[in-house]
């Protein structure tokens, strides 16, 4: 019973001396992801490539608004064929702009997915290279419970992404 102890504890002591020879770190991605000077140009990338899509949005909105407040107030007075006429208008207009919207947030989303793909594999680059440079034996991410503020190089790692921002 006693060497088996002995063995417990010789083999605890030897883990704890490798344990204390490891270089382990943690870094917050969704804190990297958000400061990261990327995001801000990939914002503005698809603002720009959307925003003509979402004013042409907003005018057909408007539109739409303009012959409801029409059919509201001129309805009493018009022939049946007018109203009818309006209303068919009305309903091919609203068709058309919930169609145009769907395949705008669908285009949006897909867009918006490959920025965010781009930038995340750009921020596994800079940890991958701040492990190797700074010789890291682990680098942990998602999923940490908890990690003292010496493992955490988040800002190292934003550090990084600033210095090679697009």
């Amino acid at each position: 019973m006693k060497k088996k102890s002995a063995l417990f504890l010789g083999l605890m002591f030897a883990a704890n001396l490798c344990a204390a020879e490891l270089k382990i770190g943690f870094v917050n991605v969704p804190k990297v992801l958000e400061k990261a000077p990327q995001a801000e140009s990939a914002k503005k990338r698809l603002e720009k490539e959307f925003s003509p899509r979402d004013k042409a949005l907003v005018s057909q909105q408007k539109e739409i608004q303009s012959l409801e407040e029409k059919m509201a107030k001129d309805a009493a007075v018009m022939s049946e064929s007018e109203r009818r006429n309006l209303e068919k208008d009305l309903a091919g207009k609203q068709r058309e702009a919930k169609r145009a919207q769907q395949e705008f947030s669908e285009d949006f989303n897909m867009r918006r997915n490959e920025e965010l793909g781009k930038l995340q594999r750009r921020i596994v680059e800079v940890i991958r290279a701040l492990a190797k440079d700074d010789g890291y034996d682990l680098l942990l991410t998602d999923g940490v419970i908890f990690a003292a503020d010496q493992l955490d190089v988040t800002a190292q790692v934003q550090k990084r992404l600033t210095s090679v921002s697009e």
